[in-house]
């Protein structure tokens, strides 16, 4: 099957998609409103709107480095995953969001980066908890948010991964523990994003470590901007040999291109090589 991911309403109901993905919060803050024939996603802890509004709600790290887009590797600002307040207006979203549509989407879900976060509420939290070990802590804080997101969702579940399946490394890096949300969860979603896929080895690696290490099914979302046609296509065959579903985003035009061209060369018996290279 293949998806798109788009911001554009009228685009997930374009024929050639077999599911659409529709963003109603993303990392800029921006909010829309629910659709009732799409996935609906929602960003849960990156939110550049939030962090500039509310700059006590920003991780830090042992230093005081904020997890913003003013430090180095971060595209976008993040939101301490700790905080209550911020936590149950992310359910409110997730609750407009099945009033429309049963299936949603959790996107951003973790901890920026290892070291976040240091701040007074996390602190404390860990401080009372009943872990020593700060990675477990962290795990339990995103397991319960998830946890809590999926019993309002009463449709499938699909749930954003950072794309490094290196055992140990997402739990790690996001506090994100693979197997309890294995059991939470209906579908992974493996964002392998290039601008171009001129090689794609390194997605055939990715894509094949995860299906080495996830029993629940997961897709692959591929980056569709200003990609070239034929280069789209071989990515789309790459990843369709490991992932349930290919997903194509934000440039629904350069989607459907591929997908009629795909299937164009079908019916003609027209191939791009082996899957693998």
């Amino acid at each position: 099957m293949y998806g798109v991911v788009t911001r554009n309403a009228e685009e997930v109901r374009w024929p050639e998609f077999d599911r659409g993905f529709y963003e109603v919060k993303d990392v800029t803050g921006r909010s829309a409103d629910p659709l009732p024939d799409a996935v609906n996603m929602v960003s849960c802890f990156g939110d550049n709107a939030a962090a500039d509004a509310e700059p006590s709600l920003v991780p830090i790290d042992d230093e005081g480095r904020r997890a913003t887009r003013e430090e180095p590797y971060f595209d976008w600002a993040y939101i301490c995953p700790s905080r209550e307040e911020y936590r149950e207006g992310l359910l409110e979203i997730v609750d407009d969001c099945v009033a429309a549509s049963d299936d949603v989407r959790l996107d951003d879900v973790g901890f920026p980066r290892p070291e976040y976060c240091r701040c007074d509420e996390c602190e404390r939290r860990f401080a009372e908890s009943e872990y020593d070990d700060r990675f477990e802590w962290r795990a339990s804080v995103i397991t319960a948010f998830v946890e809590r997101a999926v019993e309002r969702i009463p449709g499938r579940v699909y749930l954003t991964l950072y794309p490094d399946p290196y055992p140990g490394h997402l739990h790690e890096r996001a506090g994100l523990d693979l197997e309890a949300l294995s059991d939470l969860v209906d579908e992974f979603v493996i964002p392998l994003y290039d601008t171009a896929y001129g090689t794609t080895y390194w997605l055939k690696i990715i894509a094949k470590g995860f299906e080495s290490r996830l029993e629940t099914p997961f897709s692959v979302e591929l980056y569709a901007v200003d990609v070239d046609v034929d280069d789209l296509i071989h990515a789309a065959e790459v990843a369709g040999s490991y992932a349930n579903d290919v997903l194509f985003g934000y440039d629904a035009g350069n989607a459907r291109a591929a997908l009629r061209r795909m299937k164009a060369e079908r019916r003609d018996g027209v191939t791009h090589g082996e899957p693998g290279t």
